[in-house]
């Protein structure tokens, strides 16, 4: 059976992972994430998620490596994480009242012999109205400084919400479970053999 390896240095995808009740070691890749000239938002996580598995492939061989990565889209505009107070503060009054998309990039990259697979899922976050207040507080108890949208679904970010939209809520945190346990059947990993 291959053996499972994260790359990603995130707590929130680990904990996901966990729940698949399959050995994996872990290891965050060290890549560019910068966008390309042009490069759409699907294009983009996806070519991100294969690049982190594979910047891990020379030091995991004969093994899964599963790369993810994530961007928040807005009006048109694709966001990643604000890495300070002021724009997370500002992204959530730009949210207030209205619709944001998730997109998450998906790779399996199995090292046996180079087989790739990448995919992307979508997720939607309607927002409620908040007030400067709300805003303030919010970014000041959970300082989600390093989450694509400005906030984290994992805690207290669900109180910011309307309602939630899409297949699998695991892809808001940054993992789509579902079609992750495509992937690894795909490759000869059933997570329930």
């Amino acid at each position: 059976m291959p053996r499972l390896v994260l790359a990603s240095g995130s707590r929130w995808r680990r904990q996901l992972l966990d729940r698949l009740e399959i050995p994996y070691a872990w290891q965050s890749p060290d890549i560019d994430e910068t966008p390309q000239p042009d490069e759409g938002p699907i294009a983009l996580v996806q070519r991100l998620a294969l690049a982190k598995a594979q910047r891990l492939a020379e030091a995991w061989p004969d093994h899964l490596i599963i790369g993810s990565d994530q961007v928040a889209l807005f009006e048109g505009e694709i966001l990643g994480k604000p890495g300070d107070t002021a724009t997370a503060r500002a992204n959530l009054t730009r949210f207030s009242g209205h619709r944001v998309r998730f997109v998450t990039g998906l790779a399996l990259l199995d090292t046996r012999h180079g087989r790739q697979q990448v995919c992307h899922d979508s997720y939607d976050v309607v927002f409620r109205r908040l007030s400067e207040g709300e805003i303030a507080r919010y970014v000041e108890k959970e300082k989600p400084l390093d989450s694509a949208g400005s906030f984290r679904m994992e805690g207290l970010g669900i109180a910011l919400f309307e309602r939630l939209e899409g297949d699998d809520p695991n892809t808001l945190i940054g993992l789509p479970l579902i079609r992750l346990c495509a992937m690894l059947r795909e490759a000869g990993l059933d997570p329930l053999g």
